[in-house]
C-alpha cells in the first residue's frame, strides 16, 4: 500500500478490524513512519444500470450519494441517513442477483427512501428525476405519493410539518380568521 504522505510503496499493517461493510486496517509507512488508515470492501459483481437512452453504465454509489445529498441540501438530514439510504439501495439491487437494472428501478428506490426520510427532499428529487414540465404534474406526483402506502419505516422527520401549507380555500374559516388576527397583531 502506497503511503499518502511520502508515496513510499511499502507499509506494514498494525491493526485490522471489521468495519460495517468491510475491513479497516491501520498501517504504518516503512519509510517515514507515519500512520494511516485504509478500508477494504469486497468487490461484488459489477452491476450495470440501463439508462433512458439504452446506454449501460456501471452502478456508482458516489453518483447516487451526490444526487441524494443535493436533494437533502439545507434540510435536517444527516450524512449517516444519506449513507444508510445508499447502503440499503445498493444491498437491495445486489440481492436481486441481476447483472443489469433499469434506471427507473434505482430512481424509484431512491424516491421511496427519500419519501420516508424527508418529504421535501423527496419532492426535490422527484422534480428532477421525473423532469416535471408543469405545476400540475408536480401536484399530481405529490398527490400520488401521499396516497401511496409507506413501504419502509420512517428514519427521521416523523413529525415534520406538511410540505405545503393549506390554502385559504382549503382551511376552515376559523383558521383564516385566526391568521388574519395574528397578522394584524404583527403590524
Amino acid at each position: 500500500m502506497r503511503c499518502p504522505f511520502c508515496t513510499f510503496d511499502d507499509s506494514k499493517v498494525i491493526d485490522s478490524r471489521e468495519a460495517e461493510d468491510g475491513i479497516r486496517r491501520r498501517r504504518e509507512c516503512l519509510s517515514c513512519g507515519r500512520r494511516f488508515t485504509t478500508f477494504e470492501r469486497v468487490q461484488t459483481a459489477h452491476l450495470m444500470v440501463v439508462k433512458k437512452d439504452g446506454r449501460r453504465e456501471e452502478f456508482s454509489r458516489e453518483k447516487m450519494r451526490t444526487g441524494i445529498q443535493r436533494s437533502c441540501a439545507k434540510l435536517p438530514v444527516s450524512a449517516s441517513d444519506v449513507d444508510g439510504i445508499v447502503d440499503d439501495i445498493e444491498a437491495t439491487l445486489l440481492s436481486r442477483g441481476m447483472a443489469e437494472v433499469p434506471y427507473t428501478e434505482v430512481g424509484d428506490l431512491v424516491m421511496d427512501s427519500l419519501r420516508e426520510l424527508n418529504y421535501a427532499a423527496y419532492v426535490r428529487f422527484a422534480s428532477h428525476y421525473k423532469d416535471f414540465v408543469s405545476q400540475e404534474e408536480l401536484q399530481a406526483e405529490v398527490a400520488r405519493a401521499q396516497a401511496a402506502p409507506r413501504r419502509m419505516p420512517r428514519r427521521a422527520g416523523a413529525n415534520q410539518p406538511p410540505l405545503l401549507p393549506p390554502t385559504p380555500l382549503d382551511a376552515p374559516p376559523t383558521q383564516i380568521e385566526g391568521r388574519r388576527a395574528r397578522r394584524a397583531g404583527r403590524r
